[in-house]
């Protein structure tokens, strides 16, 4: 079994930082793409940044110059560096991994529990 654990969350005012983390555990043999997602009271969830194992990354263009992921694959940890935080960045933000568990062949989608950020004055 795989969790994945997001810590980092809380209230900040805008034009605050944050920086969120996320550790991956359990039975892995490896992980590919790591990633942040987010989602708002009454709004679908969204892409906000991934990263590949070699270090590729993407964003949401609402994000671009503002936040910044990065992981550590030795400890299985994923980070998102939120700068220049908006009210319109609140929401919960997921982290997610692609995981290859020991004793299989293939790829499996996890989901942390969530993390609160909220951007209010």
């Amino acid at each position: 079994q795989v969790q994945l654990v997001e810590s980092g969350g809380g209230l900040v005012q805008p034009g605050g930082s944050l920086r969120l983390s996320c550790v991956a555990s359990g039975s892995i043999f490896s992980i590919n793409t790591m990633g942040w997602y987010r989602q708002a009271p009454g709004k679908p969830r969204e892409l906000v940044a991934t990263i590949r194992s070699g270090g590729s990354t993407n964003y949401a263009d609402s994000v671009k110059g503002r936040f910044t992921i990065s992981r550590d694959n030795a400890k299985n940890t994923v980070y998102l560096q939120m700068n220049s935080l908006k009210p319109e960045d609140t929401a919960v933000y997921y982290c997610n991994a692609d995981v290859v568990a020991r004793g299989t062949a293939y790829y499996t989608h996890y989901w942390g529990q969530g993390t609160q950020v909220t951007v209010s004055s």
